[in-house]
């Protein structure tokens, strides 16, 4: 019920707050036409491979492991439009694009809402995995499949927003929307506050009998964890030619946090710790025309507990877009 009621939430939250943004940016917000020009006017049509994922990292300081639980997650394929303030987007993972890795399978819901506005950006997210695997080439059968978990399930949402100080010359939507053309070089601190809740379980211990030499303990595990606090960052667009941009974003976020781990015994800690978030842009821009690959993660580190164990979560999306522009006449709105 928790879930769904996020969905709806979710995609409203993420209409109306984008046509109210865009909107109140394109009437009141004015910025710097010599750095950038808006294509509000124009439809942005758009096909887009994209990957979004979770990945899981454990680390264990007494047996000195690390492992990285990543979810069997499809490569997508679509379509999509940007028209002044509204943006859709519609793909999906062709069979000819996700042969059969003996990854083991994953289920899978992975919602997220990118707001870019001229001042403001805004991002939510709303995982819920179940169904993780390892890299780890030792740990692979006679057949050739990965090591998997079945049992290992992460949930999560999450919301951050920042502030752009320098709107009037920097602008995000030329790389992730491509409703804007970014013509010079600028770049902009970032302010804002995040917020992310979350719960992780496994039937058994994470870490493999054949690591660790120790018989797998069927005993469930679970990971309750709630973090939020201030965050503070920078983003800069390098343009090279008025027409190729490379782009990049660091933000560190001073996060104060609850976590319960439950194993054999409970254990409650208060954290205070850096979790980061980056985002990176590059590509090609003109009037008709864009190129684009994205790259969004936002990773989230849980403390350790008394066993000295640390878990911590990333977040993201990697895209490659082709543009092209329509001016469109008559249109009603």
């Amino acid at each position: 019920m928790v879930r769904y009621l996020f969905i709806v939430c979710l995609v409203v939250t993420c209409f109306a707050n984008d046509a109210k943004g865009q909107i109140l940016d394109s009437l009141y917000y004015n910025y710097d036409s010599s750095y950038y020009i808006s294509h509000d006017h124009k439809l942005a049509g758009r096909f887009f491979f994209s990957q979004k994922y979770t990945a899981f990292r454990f680390y264990d300081r007494t047996d000195k492991v690390t492992l990285n639980y990543l979810p069997n997650t499809t490569l997508n394929m679509g379509i999509g439009g940007t028209y002044k303030w509204a943006t859709l987007n519609l793909a999906f993972g062709f069979p000819f694009l996700n042969p059969n890795q003996k990854k083991g399978d994953t289920k899978y819901l992975d919602l997220q809402c990118h707001l870019y506005g001229r001042r403001f950006v805004i991002d939510a997210f709303g995982q819920f995995y179940s169904g993780f695997y390892l890299r780890n080439k030792s740990l692979r059968d006679v057949n050739g499949d990965y090591y998997d978990r079945p049992d290992i399930k992460i949930n999560q949402i999450g919301v951050s927003a920042q502030y752009m100080l320098n709107y009037k010359r920097f602008s995000y939507r030329a790389g992730f929307l491509q409703n804007e053309w970014q013509k010079k070089s600028a770049g902009t601190v970032l302010v804002g506050l995040h917020f992310v809740l979350g719960r992780g379980e496994a039937d058994s211990t994470l870490i493999p009998s054949a690591i660790s030499n120790v018989p797998t303990e069927p005993q469930r595990q679970e990971l309750l964890f709630i973090d939020m606090g201030p965050s503070i960052g920078y983003a800069y667009t390098l343009v090279i030619d008025k027409h190729f941009f490379i782009m990049g974003s660091a933000t560190a976020i001073l996060t104060a946090g609850r976590t319960q781990i439950t194993g054999a015994e409970t254990e409650r800690s208060s954290t205070f710790l850096p979790n980061f978030s980056v985002k990176a842009f590059a590509g090609y821009n003109s009037k008709e025309w864009a190129i684009s690959a994205t790259w969004t993660n936002d990773t989230v580190i849980i403390s350790a507990n008394e066993n000295d164990q640390t878990f911590s979560l990333s977040t993201g999306n990697v895209r490659l877009n082709f543009v092209k522009r329509f001016r469109l006449r008559n249109m009603p709105f």
